[in-house]
């Protein structure tokens, strides 16, 4: 089981990684949309097993899109596994 400050330094980490996703013009906007608002997601109030799982949601929803490239999407995929790993220790 991860403490707070494991957490913390993850979701710092997954944010890093987010803004950078949604500063590169080459990734489709749909895509530079649904990653905004899984950093929204993980910026908002509550449980901190909510807000990722909230960020896990928006991810998802893209990370099979047709018009991500090949790098982008290994990102997306590294992004939902430090997600899961968040999640997977409070069950």
């Amino acid at each position: 089981m991860k403490d707070e400050k494991e957490v913390a330094k993850i979701i710092e980490l997954v944010n890093k990684q987010l803004d950078a996703v949604i500063s590169d013009t080459s990734v489709p906007r749909n895509v530079r949309s649904a990653v905004q608002e899984a950093k929204g997601a993980l910026k908002g109030e509550g449980d901190y097993v909510v807000r990722v799982s909230g960020a896990i949601y928006a991810i998802d929803s893209i990370s099979n899109d047709i018009n991500l490239q090949p790098q982008a999407r290994t990102l997306i995929w590294n992004l939902l596994s430090m997600l899961e790993s968040i999640k997977e220790d409070e069950q």
